[in-house]
């Protein structure tokens, strides 16, 4: 019989590799975007995006850009392709945190 908590560690290690997967694919997507489209680079405040001085309403701004899908009309394929890739991780990402909470009130109460 397979342990309850070892598949709730298990979900918690899929859903770390999931988000540092996001992470790095948020790192290149602003990496693409400086290059192609440096207004909106500096619009959501790409240079501190990641720092400890970073504008956290700069950073929902990309959020809300990469979930409305604005990035639709952009003329630059690549950054479409980004775009998608993680938005796509994001909803991934998300639903996984939510089952891991999920869990976690669930084993609370099991156990």
């Amino acid at each position: 019989m397979i342990s309850t908590i070892a598949l709730f560690w298990a979900l918690c290690v899929v859903c770390l590799v999931n988000m540092a997967r996001y992470f790095s694919s948020l790192r290149s997507l602003l990496a693409v975007l400086r290059g192609c489209d440096p207004l909106l680079y500096q619009y959501v405040d790409g240079a501190g995006f990641f720092t400890s001085h970073g504008q956290p309403s700069k950073q929902v701004r990309l959020v809300r850009y990469i979930w409305d899908k604005r990035y639709r009309d952009h003329h630059d394929d690549e950054f479409i392709r980004r775009c998608e890739r993680v938005r796509r991780q994001f909803v991934l990402t998300s639903g996984l945190c939510f089952m891991v909470v999920v869990s976690l009130v669930g084993l609370a109460i099991w156990h």
